[in-house]
């Protein structure tokens, strides 16, 4: 049965938001809430850009590059999760019949 999602409270740029999640999900949000605040605080400690809004867009603008810049220079981390997943199937299938040797 699937967890019920819980909400909590987190704090970005100085600003409260409440945020429902899964519970096993909590601590991978609050690693995103961190990064997302201190790339809203760096951007606002540059002072080029005013308005929450207007940093929240160069916050999300700054992590899609980095993003893309990940997939595009070659490694794209979820492509080698499908690949290892992939290998690990064809390796259990491989193994599934020498167990019946032992």
């Amino acid at each position: 049965m699937a967890e019920a999602a819980e909400t909590i409270e987190v704090t970005i740029l100085g600003r409260p938001y409440r945020v429902s999640c899964k519970p096993q999900e909590r601590e991978a949000l609050l690693r995103a809430v961190a990064y997302l605040d201190a790339k809203m605080n760096e951007i606002k400690q540059a002072g080029k850009v005013t308005g929450t809004d207007r940093i929240a867009v160069m916050a999300a603008l700054n992590i899609a590059h980095e993003l893309l810049s990940i997939k595009v220079g070659g490694f794209d981390i979820a492509e080698a999760k499908r690949r290892i997943r992939a290998i690990e199937a064809k390796l259990d299938a491989a193994l599934a019949p020498q167990e019946k040797l032992f």
